[in-house]
């Protein structure tokens, strides 16, 4: 039975003009085919979701957007690199026209989950670790997977990844890309001190913990976006993480000519 399609949410970047042109004109456009464009706190109850602007606008949309399992999202770019951001603004109606006839593909992007304290944080990108306020410090770090040690580090920090944040800071650290739809997690060492420290691929059911041994706190950084304080010997769970985002792909996509564009492979 063909799914029927009422309700969604936008989210879009109001510091872009750009964006919020495009806000009023993509509300309008929904309006007009029927949609009903519910606030952000009934994430629960929408078919869809629009995020309008750069990589980082989705990002922190998709805190919200995991609350709701099932809904599948348009990220439209309005911004500049766009590796998550894959609609372009003169595209999306097409694209949403074809979405109510059940004529798209999507992709599923795995998270990952952080246990830190008491909180929990599901992560699309990455996880950074710093040292705080002074990124021309090093920091020491001990890695371990399933209760087993895999490493020790002194370096500028460490970045764990998913195959949605390859292309982010653990690529500009000399990470892999990995093809999005994987189900694994990168570790990448941010300029380690041992030139044998290098980025390990783990599939993400693996269990990561990852403790300061460093005298002086440290900074996790979440999704370029969440900051939370890290002190000697405290510890950080990484694990997978049930829920997953659901893009709207547009027409004839191939993640390989994404790579070719963004990264400019073809010049």
């Amino acid at each position: 039975m063909k799914k029927i399609i009422k309700r969604g949410i936008i989210f879009y970047n109001e510091d872009k003009p750009l964006a919020t042109e495009l806000y009023f004109e993509y509300k309008e456009f929904l309006e007009e085919k029927g949609m009903e464009i519910l606030p952000k706190s009934r994430i629960k109850d929408g078919d869809f979701a629009v995020v309008i602007g750069g990589d980082g606008t989705l990002l922190r949309a998709s805190k919200t957007i995991i609350e709701n399992e099932n809904i599948d999202v348009f990220a439209v770019n309005a911004g500049s690199l766009g590796f998550l951001t894959e609609i372009k603004k003169e595209e999306f109606k097409n694209t949403f026209e074809r979405y109510l006839e059940g004529k798209v593909d999507k992709e599923e992007r795995v998270l990952l989950k952080l246990k830190y304290n008491d909180e929990i944080f599901h992560v699309l990108n990455d996880v950074v670790v710093v040292k705080k306020r002074a990124l021309s410090k090093v920091i020491r770090l001990k890695v371990m997977v399933k209760d087993k040690m895999l490493f020790t580090l002194k370096a500028d920090g460490i970045i764990v990844s998913t195959p949605t944040g390859s292309t982010a800071y653990s690529l500009s650290a000399g990470g892999p890309i990995l093809l999005p739809d994987l189900e694994v997690m990168v570790i990448t060492p941010l300029a380690p001190h041992n030139l044998t420290s290098r980025p390990i691929v783990l599939g993400n059911k693996e269990k990561v913990n990852i403790s300061l041994l460093s005298d002086e706190d440290g900074e996790i950084i979440v999704d370029g976006d969440i900051n939370r304080q890290i002190k000697k010997d405290s510890v950080l769970e990484l694990y997978s993480c049930d829920k997953k985002i659901k893009l709207v792909l547009p027409e004839n996509r191939d993640y390989y000519s994404v790579l070719h564009e963004k990264l400019k492979w073809n010049e």
